[in-house]
């Protein structure tokens, strides 16, 4: 298992969906009765990107786009946001991209996504083998990569690549059963893939479907530190999360916020735990700044847009202190 020191060279590769995330505006409107409505750059890679460059790192996406005008909008996204596109392909035929119609609301909250023929699925073997890794600190996927072929095997292969290179990887959960055949693939497909990594992040349920039972969720989180990987964090949601690594537990708690919608926290938390291990934090600030990150996230519009800079992250947990844990 490489060292994670070399996190602290901040240059990422995350591989995985860009989108259009769209937003009825002003917020709190329900998009049954929307007529207007805010376009910004979503996709949980993406995301992951964004909340890495907005914290002073370079991350740079590996992924395939529609070759149209919804391809395009993610393109330039990315160029405003800063995250390198030498690795995204655009693909034409069918294929386009995530889409997804998200409400700026708590209540009755409805997320439409529409992912039929989804060209972040086309991600091929050359693709991958098309990079050069070795510039990299890290190796950043989630989940959903893995849902569809070519994709998977793609995913996989560039695991072993970067493996050579001497890169860590991480991994985000991120489960999304629309995205998958069935539950015992992607069961099955989630364990080959945290067996391999260095971080891995996801919640409670997350780590019970890979356990085959919630119950046995944190037995699995550790078990997956004991043999394999160097940090694994099992969140609770409010409350909070428990942080795993090969000696020793840390438990932290989540910051009070006045959320405006329940999209993008896990995203932005990754991103935050990410910036912190580059910044020589330990371990429990950088989890205390993933979730910092994820409180800022939910209180404002959009996913992308949303995240936050280093300085805002700062002033924020100057103003709130340290969360108690439940």
């Amino acid at each position: 298992m490489e060292n994670l020191a070399r996190l602290k060279g901040g240059n990422f590769l995350v591989v995985g969906r860009a989108g259009m995330d769209f937003y009825p505006d002003p917020p709190g409107t329900r998009t049954e009765d929307g007529t207007r409505f805010v376009a910004c750059l979503g996709g949980s890679s993406a995301n992951i990107a964004v909340a890495i460059t907005r914290q002073g790192g370079q991350a740079a996406l590996l992924t395939r786009v529609a070759d149209d005008a919804i391809g395009r909008f993610c393109l330039n996204q990315l160029d405003h946001y800063g995250v390198g596109r030498t690795h995204v392909t655009p693909v034409g035929g069918e294929a386009r991209n995530s889409l997804s119609v998200v409400e700026t609301r708590l209540e009755d909250h409805q997320s439409v996504i529409y992912r039929n023929g989804a060209a972040d699925f086309e991600m091929t073997l050359a693709d991958v083998e098309a990079v050069d890794y070795a510039p990299y600190s890290a190796l950043i996927t989630t989940g959903t990569v893995l849902a569809a072929e070519p994709s998977r095997s793609a995913a996989f292969r560039a695991f072993d690549l970067a493996r050579k290179a001497g890169l860590p990887l991480i991994f985000d959960v991120d489960y999304r059963p629309y995205s998958w055949p069935s539950a015992e693939v992607a069961a099955e497909v989630y364990s080959r893939a945290s067996a391999l990594c260095d971080v891995i992040v996801g919640n409670d349920v997350e780590f019970g479907f890979i356990a085959g039972s919630y119950d046995k969720g944190l037995e699995k989180a550790r078990a997956l530190a004991a043999s394999s990987a160097k940090i694994v964090v099992y969140k609770m949601g409010e409350n909070g999360a428990i942080t795993i690594t090969p000696t020793g537990e840390l438990r932290t708690g989540i910051y009070p916020t006045k959320a405006l919608k329940p999209t993008g926290a896990g995203d932005s938390f990754l991103g935050g735990l990410i910036m912190a291990l580059v910044a020589g934090h330990d371990l429990e600030q950088a989890i205390l700044r993933g979730s910092a990150s994820a409180a800022i996230v939910v209180s404002r519009v959009g996913c992308a847009p949303a995240m936050p800079t280093a300085a805002e992250l700062d002033e924020f947990m100057a103003r709130n202190g340290v969360p108690s844990t439940v």
